[in-house]
């Protein structure tokens, strides 16, 4: 596969194609950050590294998509915005049976033809 996304988000993409979820985290003040940046949320320093996130974190808010607004993404689906267990929250779409708010979630991948696969989250069963 070709590099994927700009100087800043490319390392993301590169890990997603190993079907890893990473996100920056600053060595100055150790928040972690996502969407990519050049610099630091927390702290506005720019001593940013990548790390692997757990991949677990808790629905925060969804909505039901009934509108077609692109090709693959035949409606209804859920968008959600997801609280990774490391503090940052992204905007992923839920897979079906899609968790509620406040449900546990982990990430799965979805496969895409010709781009690196997108992280979406599915419910975390409670064990018996």
């Amino acid at each position: 596969m070709t590099e994927f996304g700009d100087p800043t988000t490319a390392p993301f993409w590169a890990a997603a194609e190993r079907r890893e979820l990473l996100i920056q985290r600053c060595t100055d003040c150790g928040a972690h950050q996502f969407y990519p940046r050049p610099f630091c949320l927390s702290c506005n320093g720019q001593s940013l590294e990548w790390v692997q996130a757990a991949g677990t974190g808790s629905v925060h808010a969804r909505t039901t998509v009934h509108l077609q607004v692109l090709p693959d993404m035949e409606p209804p689906y859920v968008v959600a915005l997801v609280e990774l267990d490391e503090g940052p929250r992204l905007v992923t779409n839920l897979v079906e049976p899609a968790p509620g708010i406040g449900d546990r979630v982990a990430v799965s991948w979805r496969e895409r033809a010709g781009a690196p696969p997108l992280p979406v989250f599915a419910a975390i069963e409670d064990p018996v």
